[in-house]
């Protein structure tokens, strides 16, 4: 399991390469007026894989500013919102390196789900990426900037 999981965050860098062509001058771009920032969602992305580590027991000092909240020009720097996704997987690199493999089939809970094994919240924490690098993807390709 845990050769997979670290194939897993692999094929997560590759899948989502396209994070390192945002560029600062992207942090505002949307689809629409009243649809979320680039800068936004990257902030999003690497506050939700640090702050879901904790259910890992993976201490951090991040705090939510966008789960719940709405995009008011949070996320302006977009180097900072990468280097958070950086850390973020790097700390799960280091947990399932260092971890059992029976670690993984526990049962934690969590306020959004209820009970689940930690590999079930591992692959929502992929999930989660994948859907916010697949929005990003579609902003810079048809998005512009909104002020």
């Amino acid at each position: 399991m845990k050769e997979a999981m670290l194939e897993m965050l692999v094929q997560m860098e590759l899948t989502s390469s396209n994070l390192q062509q945002v560029q600062d001058i992207h942090w505002n771009w949307k689809l629409n007026k009243n649809s979320n920032s680039i800068g936004f969602i990257l902030l999003h992305m690497g506050e939700i894989v640090n702050l879901f580590g904790t259910f890992f027991e993976i201490p951090t000092d991040v705090q939510n500013t966008t789960l719940g909240f709405e995009d008011n020009g949070q996320g302006k720097d977009i180097q900072a919102s990468l280097a958070l996704i950086k850390e973020g997987f790097s700390n799960l690199k280091d947990l399932i390196e260092s971890s059992e493999e029976e670690f993984w089939k526990g049962i934690i809970f969590t306020p959004f789900f209820g009970e689940v094994s930690r590999f079930r919240l591992f692959s929502h924490i992929l999930f989660h990426h994948f859907h916010h690098s697949g929005q990003i993807s579609a902003i810079m390709k048809k998005g512009r900037k909104f002020d």
